[in-house]
């Protein structure tokens, strides 16, 4: 567990009921401005794998973030699902939770991570925080293919 203050980030289970706002909103925006077969995010009940580890973003004990973290390969990690409540936005949590998933895939032992976002317009605050991370864009990896909607950053640990 990381805790900033108010703010605790942990491994949680995604099926919890007090995470249902966020995974509406989080599938909400999805789904805004991005066609269907360029929506790449995983149904929650998909989570829930060996592969993954979940975080829940928590402030004085309600949910306002989340984000999860898919092992590919030994070495390779995949950013999955980062979501922040919209009216908690422009506090810093993105970043705080951006950090919490890349500690954990150092503490993995991956050495590469890398993720898919959106191209739209109303992913640019999220592809600039990525890069502000030191995420580059990359081709598509594990699974994808080209895409107009995406864009694929990735960085060494």
């Amino acid at each position: 567990m990381r805790d900033q203050g108010t703010v605790a980030i942990a491994a949680e289970s995604p099926l919890s009921p007090d995470l249902d706002l966020l995974f509406a909103r989080h599938v909400q925006a999805m789904h805004a401005d991005t066609p269907p077969e360029s929506i790449h995010m995983l149904p929650r009940e998909d989570l829930v794998s060996p592969c993954i580890t979940f975080l829940v973003m928590r402030e004085a004990g309600e949910p306002v973030g989340m984000g999860a973290l898919k092992r590919l390969s030994a070495d390779h990690g995949e950013i999955k699902s980062m979501h922040v409540l919209a009216e908690r936005r422009g506090q810093g949590l993105s970043r705080l939770m951006l950090e919490a998933l890349v500690a954990q895939a150092r503490d993995s032992g991956m050495t590469r991570l890398s993720l898919e976002t959106g191209a739209q317009d109303s992913f640019r605050a999220a592809r600039a925080l990525y890069a502000g991370a030191g995420l580059a864009e990359c081709g598509p990896f594990e699974g994808y293919g080209p895409d107009p909607n995406s864009v694929f950053m990735s960085r060494p640990l």
